[in-house]
């Protein structure tokens, strides 16, 4: 009996050294890049591959931009004389003419009401989509909070937060709930800066102690976020914005910092250069993919719904599809945008972009989520190959021209390769005609060639260092879904 306990002690014992052990090994976060970078991208991210984007405030009430431009710019695009080539000219035409010229923009507040704002049919919409995380702009640089914020309100000198002007509702909140009854993911983009907070303009400093950090932290504490999308870093270094001292303590004491994932917009400095994962603007992501990185664009021209934007003007599913798809297959994830309108509705046709994408991933999901690079993104046609280009910002990025409407001359992507410890996926935009030839690829002889969503393996035969599949010939209503065709191959020889 003596001996039980001395043994069980003893065992107590070690296992509490072992955690302690465990514990000091785990040292924190310093507040310096080194030490922030050093920490690995939660999996959860680079698995996700696809998340929405919600552009939501006071800009959503005129709803306005100049064709081509972001209509959450709206108050910048009003005020700043400089904007021309954004469109000073035409909104500030629009405003006058519409709500004269001594409506501010601060009374665009009563008129976002929200009142058709149901966060469950929006977060059924985002789960239906096949998107892995969502991003809601808890306050874009106009300073507007979609949750309580008492800094916000008391350094702008009026009500200037969701819960107590304009729809009187904790819309983060209320979005972060009903999300979090789905497997996606919640997350929150924070603007750094705010174009006319008195405290801002006046003095930045003090606007970063008094203002800002505290207002992150409260956001964080309340809603933990597994992904913050930050931005309107640009005026100042990173040091003015105290990031390292704000993503130390992020991944040592917050309630996020077991999976919280951030982005690389710290500082006028640090865009591609630190951060949890890089950021493309509207453009065609990065040029590899040594970090984790992410495209983000609007389904048309702006981010926050914009009126003058028509059908023309939005990109069809099969573009978004492909945008994704190609994206994938390099390495990023595609962070895709939808702008709400001022009452709370997703417009009709987001819906059905998003719909369709989830229609689409249903089928071929597997191909995408959480798949690696293979050691050729893409398989080329004959002719001149010119990829898009890659950037930060507003990169000219023609998908359909890389796939099914090349230039005369010129190669197009005949299939992008995704790939998932032994198997290899061919996404094909074009569905093949009697044999598809899969370039550099050996098989095992057991190795299977399936079509997703159609029943059966398909014959195939090593030919020298390709191998060619027989594909099935089906009718329009056989084919198991729209835009893009996988063929999963399990048995590549390493």
């Amino acid at each position: 009996m003596i001996k039980m306990i001395h043994t069980n002690r003893g065992k107590l014992f070690l296992l509490t050294l072992l955690l302690s052990l465990q514990g000091f090994a785990q040292k924190p976060y310093e507040a310096n890049w080194k030490s922030i970078d050093s920490r690995p991208v939660p999996e959860w991210y680079t698995d996700a591959k696809f998340g929405i984007f919600i552009h939501w405030g006071p800009y959503s009430v005129p709803a306005f931009s100049k064709v081509g431009e972001y209509s959450e710019w709206y108050w910048m695009n009003l005020a700043n004389p400089q904007r021309v080539k954004n469109g000073y000219k035409e909104t500030n035409e629009f405003h006058n003419r519409v709500y004269g010229e001594n409506f501010t923009y601060p009374d665009f507040v009563p008129l976002f009401t929200a009142d058709m704002y149901d966060a469950d049919q929006w977060a059924r919409i985002f789960e239906k989509s096949g998107a892995k995380y969502v991003v809601l702009t808890s306050k874009h640089h106009d300073g507007y909070t979609l949750w309580p914020s008492k800094e916000s309100d008391k350094s702008w000198g009026r009500p200037w937060s969701a819960t107590n002007s304009g729809p009187g509702r904790d819309l983060l909140g209320e979005l972060t709930t009903a999300v979090r009854k789905t497997d996606v993911k919640m997350g929150i983009y924070y603007s750094l800066y705010e174009w006319f907070n008195p405290l801002y303009t006046s003095d930045v400093d003090l606007y970063v102690d008094q203002h800002m950090v505290p207002q992150f932290k409260d956001v964080v504490n309340k809603y933990s976020p597994s992904l913050i999308f930050t931005d309107g870093e640009w005026d100042y270094p990173h040091t003015t914005w105290k990031a390292t001292e704000l993503l130390s303590w992020l991944y040592n004491e917050s309630p996020s910092k077991e999976d919280v994932v951030i982005n690389d917009r710290w500082g006028k400095e640090t865009r591609h250069h630190h951060g949890g994962y890089y950021t493309t603007e509207y453009g065609s992501g990065m040029p590899n993919a040594d970090v984790p990185w992410e495209e983000n664009r609007g389904m048309a021209h702006s981010f926050g719904f914009s009126k003058t934007e028509n059908f023309e003007d939005y990109n069809s599913t099969q573009e978004l599809l492909y945008m994704l798809i190609d994206i994938v297959s390099r390495g990023g994830n595609f962070l895709l945008d939808i702008g709400p309108t001022a009452d709370g509705r997703i417009p009709v046709i987001m819906q059905e972009r998003l719909l369709e994408m989830g229609d689409w991933l249903n089928v071929n999901g597997e191909a995408i989520y959480g798949t690696t690079l293979w050691k050729e993104t893409c398989q080329w046609t004959d002719g001149q190959v010119q990829d898009a280009k890659r950037g930060r910002y507003k990169v000219k990025y023609d998908v359909m021209k890389l796939t099914v409407d090349p230039e005369p001359g010129f190669a197009s992507k005949e299939i992008f390769f995704t790939q998932k410890g032994q198997t290899l996926y061919g996404i094909c935009p074009v569905y093949p005609k009697g044999n598809l030839t899969v370039k550099n690829v050996k098989l095992k002889s057991d190795a299977k060639v399936t079509l997703l969503g159609y029943e059966g393996p398909l014959k195939w035969e090593q030919n020298g260092k390709d191998i060619i599949v027989n594909v099935p010939s089906l009718t329009a209503s056989e084919v198991p879904c729209d835009y893009a065709w996988t063929f999963k191959i399990d048995g590549v020889k390493k």
